[in-house]
């Protein structure tokens, strides 16, 4: 008989796998194997193996959101919440930062269109649950603009903190520093 598990067992196996493999040699049989569950326990949780992927930046985002009940965070101003926010993302995918680097890889390989289409739509999912936590309010062309800044802007950090959190935190700052100017000088309506 084997034993219930859940959407967490599974991704927790199969990031413990890939922390002594490259994540493309992950196979969702040696998962299964890992767990003494059959491959199908594995499918009714994971249509496949890059829904696996998704589930952590669901992990990241789920941790993004308990950051926003952050007694302290209403008292921030919208740069360090952003701040604050972002690296509570990058934070609860640091003890895989390997791992993510090869899923991104994976993910970017030549002939991936039908998972690369849908990973650009998962940023635009982070960016939007990170306008709401930092209480944003922008709407309409301003809300636009906003979310195009913020969105490059949170791309160049992860793609930063990838090789060194150091500077992607010196990559965010100036970004936020550039977008207060802006908006300083040129505001969205009131």
């Amino acid at each position: 008989m084997t034993r219930a598990v859940s959407a967490d067992d599974i991704l927790d196996a199969a990031l413990g796998i890939a922390a002594d493999c490259h994540w493309e040699t992950v196979r969702l049989a040696d998962v299964a194997a890992s767990l003494d569950i059959p491959l199908a326990d594995i499918h009714r949780h994971f249509p496949d193996k890059e829904s696996l992927v998704d589930a952590l930046w669901n992990r990241a985002d789920a941790a993004l959101l308990a950051g926003a009940e952050d007694s302290a965070l209403p008292g921030m101003d919208v740069p360090e919440r952003l701040e604050q926010l972002v690296f509570t993302w990058l934070n609860a995918l640091a003890p895989y930062r390997r791992t993510v680097r090869e899923m991104l890889l994976v993910r970017l390989e030549p002939g991936h269109l039908h998972i690369q289409v849908p990973a650009l739509l998962r940023v635009s999912k982070t960016v939007q649950w990170l306008r709401e936590a930092a209480g944003l309010r922008a709407a309409f062309a301003w809300r636009a603009l906003e979310e195009t800044a913020l969105t490059t802007l949170f791309i160049a950090t992860f793609t930063a903190w990838l090789r060194d959190g150091k500077r992607a935190r010196e990559i965010l700052r100036g970004g936020l520093h550039a977008a207060r100017a802006v908006r300083t000088r040129i505001g969205p309506p009131d």
